[in-house]
């Protein structure tokens, strides 16, 4: 479970609200983070591992230079996956070690190792699922900027300048002004918790309203690429749009459905902060949803990085190839080759180099389409629409051809 309040649990005089949830049932809530977040590493790395049987997709990728988008797909996953497993070392300490934990409560004991395991904990997963969310804000950008043409080489850098920049100081921030003028005497009052859930959550809010936003323009953008590549809209255009509408709206899905909880939760115990007695009947059903929604986020934060996985390529199966690496060099030659060839013609390289893909048009009508055709493969890359299959699933070989391929063009040279 990722929440400002795991900052919070570390100050020994925590506000009631706090305690409400820290002591509703902690081995229990405790094996629901480790049960989840294991389901969703194990799940996750199979997931990302290279797969048998996927030689037509996987040639066309290798094909491909790796967009910045792919980048930052991937590397939402990996903060995720990071996030994760502070969740599960947390919550393996917390059951295996009450006791350690309990030293929190003390206000003046000399042993820092509670404390600080318990910031360094909390940070961790707040840095990781800060990351994450801004990774995502910047994939909506790009997604963007590519179809408008706007997006460059350099671009990922900045990315990473803005990602890591910004998750970084908000979390230094946030912490600074919790745990004002120390982690062992913690400032009581909202004045001072204010600031660190805003840190926290203003990435997140960020991701759940102004993504929508630019998804949304992406698609109407990607309608009227569509339309101009070749005048007219087919059915292979209006599948890829709605492909790539279908892309975007999964994406949002999983985000809600992880991270909604998180802010009515948040919502509650704020209410619940401000009454004077938390514990009078009347407040009993707000009790019972902060609790019911606590639990709620302890099982789906973790899912998020498994979910995202699904969103983005579908599920990959089980068959693992642990030889992908022999396997894929027949590919990485071809691959090699085909961008050789390109980078002579003076062309992008993009999947409309293939050998195997039939050209109708000429050559300064393919040449202005490229960056339209890979603006469109990066949007749907890892879906079932791609623009890899729309324009050379039929002509695309299977492995055995390429190799007999190869083979007979080394007996040639020979």
């Amino acid at each position: 479970m990722a929440s400002p309040r795991l900052e919070t649990f570390c100050c020994p005089n925590r506000d009631p609200a706090t305690q409400l949830v820290l002591d509703f049932q902690p081995q229990i809530y405790g094996s629901l983070c480790i049960g989840s977040g294991l389901v969703s590493l194990l799940l996750t790395i199979v997931q990302l591992l290279p797969k048998t049987k996927q030689g037509y997709r996987r040639l066309g990728r290798a094909m491909l230079p790796k967009p910045s988008s792919s980048r930052i797909l991937f590397l939402v996953i990996i903060c995720d996956l990071l996030g994760c497993l502070g969740i599960l070392i947390r919550s393996s300490v917390w059951i295996s070690s009450p006791g350690f934990i309990s030293n929190m409560s003390l206000m003046n004991t000399s042993d820092i190792w509670p404390s600080t395991f318990c910031v360094g904990s909390a940070m961790w997963i707040q840095l990781f699922y800060s990351a994450s969310f801004w990774w995502l804000f910047c994939y909506a950008i790009d997604a963007y900027l590519v179809v408008r043409r706007s997006a460059g080489i350099s671009t990922i850098v900045l990315y990473h300048m803005m990602t890591w920049g910004l998750a970084l100081m908000l979390c230094i921030e946030g912490v600074a002004m919790l745990y004002y003028p120390s982690v062992s005497n913690c400032e009581n009052g909202l004045e001072h918790a204010i600031p660190h859930y805003v840190t926290t959550y203003a990435p997140l809010l960020i991701v759940m309203f102004a993504n929508p936003i630019l998804f949304r323009r992406t698609v109407a953008a990607v309608a009227s690429l569509l339309k101009g590549r070749q005048g007219i809209y087919t059915e292979n255009e209006r599948r890829l749009g709605t492909e790539i509408q279908l892309r975007f709206f999964k994406i949002m899905l999983v985000f809600m459905i992880c991270w909604t909880a998180n802010i009515i939760n948040e919502t509650l115990l704020f209410y619940l902060e401000m009454q004077p007695d938390i514990n009078t009947d009347q407040l009993k059903n707000v009790r019972n949803a902060a609790l019911i929604t606590w639990f709620i986020m302890g099982i789906l934060n973790p899912m998020q990085g498994f979910l995202f996985t699904l969103a983005f390529y579908g599920w990959t199966g089980w068959n693992v190839d642990f030889n992908f690496r022999q396997k894929e060099t027949a590919w990485e030659r071809v691959s090699t080759s085909t961008i050789t060839e390109t980078a002579h013609n003076g062309t992008n390289g993009s999947f409309l180099d293939y050998p195997g893909y039939i050209q109708n048009q000429n050559k300064t009508e393919i040449g202005n389409s490229q960056q339209t055709d890979e603006a469109l493969s990066i949007l749907s890359e890892g879906s079932d629409a791609s623009t890899i299959e729309i324009h050379i699933s039929n002509e695309l070989p299977n492995l055995d051809d390429i190799e007999a391929d190869e083979e007979s063009l080394e007996n040639e040279e020979a």
